[in-house]
């Protein structure tokens, strides 16, 4: 078994370091890219049947948006638990110590049961002021608070599917690991108008949609994961958190927490500002302009995680010449799918939006507004490049900078002070500004960094030699 598992390594690191970088790049980057597509699918189709139904479609749409936020708390609570702990397992199996790594994964699973009780009982409770906070109105917050009370009914599911999966990939079954995010996201879109449009819920529908597609995941998941077929399994006795264990998991997993919660808090502002200064029709557009930007936004960083491992085990491996070539392609690449998509956004919004509603007021107000707040996603393709670089590099720290650079530090600044002197016009143009400003940041601490840290590698090759 063991020299079954050297053999794989082995051929797994001649293919890395050898196979031509434009196939190898393919081969990595498509299913990741794919994968990361089918997982946006529950949000984005919601709000496309939501934003087509008769009479009301354009402001439950609204009120569906306000709930975004939630959604990426809840979100970012799996990745916490998910993207800290498998990284863990997969070294644990590395070494053949498969009871570590399931130790691991049963902390994992009690974390998620955790954090769904806290989560849906937290949000249950504070859920009408929460949802004030983010930007509903008398108008839009019944939609909201009936989405969002159902949805938090199966956080539980959503936990488990999402934050488990990780754990399916890192035993090399990015296959099933995929397929498990099919399977709910195709549920989702049969369920959604039968739900919707012919049980007649509406809203409620929606939800129940997505609940019951993440409780399929979810079963997926956890059966393949007590199954003989997993490497490493939920054992119960490893459920019970053991401090050291999860004390390894929040190390690693602030991380993407980070991420992911600070995209949430962005939207809060956002959403904030535009109630404050237009109301909930300019509400209404960030809504739509949100889900265009994850539309835009997820297949280039499915290219960048489809590459990242190239990138790493080159510079690992002191083949300097081969992370530059992946790099170079990995940017050229990234570059054309922001120019090509956020391109459309700038030159025809009509084509995103109408996907969303059929309301003439806000479909010209959003159409109005694109263009200037997707003008800076453009040249965003750099920055992701730039981005993930730094983390394959081993430079976290400067990679999560630059997201927090984006977000944080501009972004949710500017969308405060600029409609204080341009009116509502002031928050969507906040967008862009901080997109060109934190792209320029980055080339500036790219060119310096990174090529500094790529010239000590090449140093420390020779030597070595």
């Amino acid at each position: 078994m063991i020299e079954e598992r050297a053999a794989d390594t082995s051929k797994q690191d001649e293919r890395l370091g050898t196979e031509p970088l434009g196939r190898l790049i393919v081969s990595l980057a498509v299913p990741s890219v794919a994968a990361q597509i089918i997982n946006v699918l529950y949000n984005i189709v919601d709000r496309i049947y939501i934003g087509h139904i008769a009479g009301y479609g354009d402001v439950a749409l609204t009120g569906v948006g306000v709930t975004f936020p939630i959604l990426m708390v809840i979100a970012a609570f799996s990745a916490f638990a998910g993207m800290g702990g498998a990284p863990l397992a997969s070294i644990e199996m590395g070494k053949n110590r498969y009871e570590e790594a399931e130790k691991i994964l049963g902390n994992c699973v009690g974390l998620l049961l955790i954090f769904s009780v806290v989560l849906t009982g937290g949000f249950l409770i504070f859920k009408r002021p929460v949802l004030y906070t983010f930007g509903a109105s008398n108008a839009t917050i019944v939609y909201a608070e009936e989405y969002i009370t159902i949805y938090l009914i199966g956080t539980v599911f959503v936990q488990l599917a999402v934050g488990l999966n990780t754990y399916i990939s890192a035993q090399g079954n990015a296959r099933i690991a995929m397929l498990s995010v099919l399977i709910g996201a195709v549920l989702n879109i049969i369920l959604d108008p039968i739900f919707i449009f012919a049980f007649g819920m509406g809203v409620k529908g929606a939800a129940f949609a997505t609940i019951l597609s993440q409780a399929v995941s979810a079963a997926w998941v956890v059966r393949f994961l007590t199954s003989k077929k997993s490497v490493i399994r939920i054992r119960r006795k490893y459920i019970k958190l053991n401090k050291k264990t999860v004390g390894k998991i929040a190390a690693l997993g602030v991380s993407p927490f980070a991420m992911q919660s600070t995209e949430s808090l962005v939207v809060i502002t956002l959403n904030a500002g535009l109630q404050r200064y237009g109301g909930d029709l300019y509400v209404g557009t960030m809504s739509i302009l949100t889900s265009i930007m994850q539309l835009i936004t997820i297949p280039v960083q499915g290219i960048t995680q489809g590459v990242q491992p190239i990138l790493s085990y080159n510079f690992g491996a002191g083949k300097i010449d081969r992370v530059k070539g992946a790099f170079v392609r990995m940017v050229a690449v990234c570059l054309t799918a922001t120019l090509l998509l956020a391109g459309i956004a700038v030159f025809f919004p009509q084509i995103y939006v109408q996907l969303f509603t059929d309301k003439k007021e806000l479909i010209d107000l959003t159409c109005q507004v694109m263009p200037v707040y997707f003008m800076g996603i453009t040249i965003f393709g750099i920055q992701l490049g730039c981005q993930t670089t730094f983390l394959s590099l081993g430079e976290a720290k400067v990679s999560l900078f630059i997201a927090l650079l984006r977000k944080v530090i501009l972004l949710i600044p500017m969308a405060v002070i600029f409609p204080k002197f341009m009116g509502v016009m002031g928050i969507y143009r906040a967008e862009p500004a901080a997109d060109f400003t934190s792209v320029t940041v980055t080339v500036i601490l790219f060119i310096f960094t990174a090529k500094k840290i790529l010239r000590n590698t090449g140093k420390n090759d020779m030597i070595n030699k």
